[in-house]
């Protein structure tokens, strides 16, 4: 896949480990080394000329943020980047209890379609 394609995909959802080059498993030490690797690669101040190189660092520190946070990690890591939304616009704390509760009204409206 090329850079530009990964690039727009990356707003709509590629997953934040790819962003950074790595596997969903990975140590808070990994996603240190490998955000500096490449924030130091596509910092808009060594690209002056590149607009991609710009988005891509948003992209970087974006990803950075999620991952090194251990609150936000385990959210997009168990839910992904919905999971983040909820977060932000309900609470972290209320992320589960939204999930179970939109799961069980899923159900029950499809019970009472199917009657």
């Amino acid at each position: 896949m090329s850079d530009g394609k990964q690039r727009s995909l990356s707003t709509s959802g590629e997953s934040l480990y790819q962003i950074l080059g790595l596997e969903k498993g990975c140590s808070h030490d990994d996603i240190k080394k490998s955000y500096r690797k490449l924030a130091l690669r596509y910092h808009p101040d060594k690209n002056p000329d590149n607009p991609e190189a710009a988005d891509k660092f948003k992209e970087l520190n974006n990803a950075h943020s999620v991952l090194s946070d251990l609150t936000k990690r385990n959210i997009y890591d168990a839910y992904g980047s919905l999971g983040l939304y909820v977060a932000q616009q309900f609470g972290e704390d209320n992320v589960n209890a939204y999930f179970m509760l939109s799961t069980w009204w899923a159900k029950v409206g499809a019970e009472r379609i199917q009657i």
